[in-house]
């Protein structure tokens, strides 16, 4: 046994800022891109921690194939975790029931654990109802009981929540921010918006279907594989702003769509944190929109200060990781007070994109066939203008493309719920655009 902590591999962060820094005489909204990339690795001294919850939904729907290939998919999950992870399997019917470990706490991967959790899968029955408000609050519970490191749970179900919304609201705001969840739901009987709001709660990578229970070996090994890259937790995005300026929004735009506006929470004077999750070896980029006060000609001012945070606990102090500015100046030239940030310019639409699609199949569900044109319509355009090939491509199972510039578009009479809902899940992933280049100049606090 070494006399030490082994050291492993931290990433480490860099930020960059996309913006037309300049604005019109009396203009107070600045827009800026954030671009977030960790690598690394940067030696540390002590282990990253991990542990995962497993969640098979085993509710009488499930019964068959959907629960055979269930518990091969959490074997695959088991046989990916890394030695030393801490880790459960859960069966969520009515209640959520432990099936390995035999208690309530984590057990640790080792031969012999590994060896005992695949043979306990082998005990997943389909049987009972959907409460997945209850998977959630054990899964948090089991998570309390360590303390620190990376928390991924992977939560899988074929069926519609059976708990009342206002009480399932509430679980989500309860267990928000105490681990990561994703999320994926198999055949077409689930609701993608009850598995879109615990993603967004849990900050997971985005709901995504399973049409062929064949496939979720392939997809659970592959989530599993991606926790386990993860070597840091509870990253913030920080935001400090002047007095008197008011953020407008704080949005992840890739590699998903995140609104994390009303997530911010004030640690200090100005500034909130809003949180991102775990991080392996990534990039994500973020859309920031600030309102300050409108400045004279050739005023320069820091509209905002970005920096990647792990905030300290237990009175320990924070951890700054990497730092960016939001810049305004005011200026009399019409041509660079009007010039739209080319990657402003393309968040600010994949944006609109996931809308339109998720407004498009609502009206499209509710009858409402005009509505539903237009904004496909709408999406069909944006997805040709933005490159977004994978999405225009699922759009064409939906509609039938007239005119893709245009939007202009023909309901499909007949439609696969299957595509539909492949459509709905897929809404909010994006295609990344690459930085431009830093800003010709920072000036500092006006």
């Amino acid at each position: 046994m070494p006399d030490r902590a082994e050291h492993v591999a931290e990433p480490e962060f860099r930020v960059e800022v996309d913006q037309n820094r300049f604005l019109p005489l009396g203009g107070r909204e600045v827009h800026a891109v954030v671009g977030v990339t960790s690598s690394g690795p940067v030696l540390v001294g002590s282990d990253v921690q991990a542990s995962q919850v497993i969640i098979i939904d085993t509710s009488g729907s499930m019964y068959g194939e959907k629960i055979n290939a269930a518990k091969k998919a959490a074997r695959a999950a088991i046989e990916a975790l890394r030695d030393g992870v801490r880790f459960a399997v859960i069966a969520g019917h009515r209640q959520a029931e432990m099936i390995y470990p035999p208690g309530d706490f984590l057990a640790t991967v080792d031969p012999t654990t590994r060896a005992e959790a695949l043979d306990a899968v082998g005990r997943l029955r389909a049987d009972g109802g959907t409460r997945m408000g209850a998977w959630l609050t054990r899964a948090a519970a089991l998570f309390a009981t360590v303390e620190g490191g990376v928390k991924h749970a992977i939560l899988l179900t074929d069926g519609q929540n059976n708990e009342v919304a206002a009480e399932f609201e509430r679980v989500l705001a309860g267990v928000s921010g105490r681990f990561v969840c994703d999320c994926r739901g198999v055949g077409t009987d689930w609701k993608v918006d009850e598995l879109r709001k615990i993603d967004s709660a849990l900050l997971g990578g985005g709901p995504g279907i399973i049409a062929d229970p064949a496939d979720m070996v392939a997809d659970f090994r592959e989530m599993t594989r991606a926790s386990m890259g993860k070597a840091v937790a509870d990253v913030a995005l920080r935001l400090w702003t002047p007095q008197n300026a008011v953020v407008r929004y704080v949005k992840q735009v890739a590699p998903t769509v995140l609104d994390l506006t009303d997530r911010g929470v004030e640690r200090v004077p100005q500034a909130k944190d809003h949180p991102t999750g775990s991080w392996g070896t990534e990039s994500r980029d973020y859309h920031v929109c600030v309102e300050v006060s409108s400045g004279d000609p050739g005023r320069q001012l820091r509209a905002g200060w970005v920096r990647v945070v792990l905030p300290g606990v237990d009175g320990a102090p924070d951890r700054v990781l990497a730092s960016g500015n939001i810049l305004a100046e005011w200026t009399s030239d019409e041509n660079r007070a009007t010039e739209i940030n080319p990657r402003v310019a393309h968040y600010t639409g994949q944006v609109e994109l996931a809308r339109a699609i998720q407004d498009g199949l609502e009206a499209r569900r509710a009858g409402d066939e005009d509505t539903a044109t237009t904004r496909l319509g709408r999406a069909v355009a944006l997805a040709d203008e933005s490159g977004n090939e994978e999405t225009a491509k699922l759009l064409r199972k939906v509609v039938d493309v007239l005119d893709p510039v245009t939007g202009t578009v023909r309901l499909k009479p007949g439609v696969d719920k299957i595509d539909e809902m492949t459509l709905d899940t897929n809404s909010t992933r994006t295609v990344r655009t690459r930085p431009s280049g830093p800003d010709d100049g920072a000036p500092g606090p006006g």
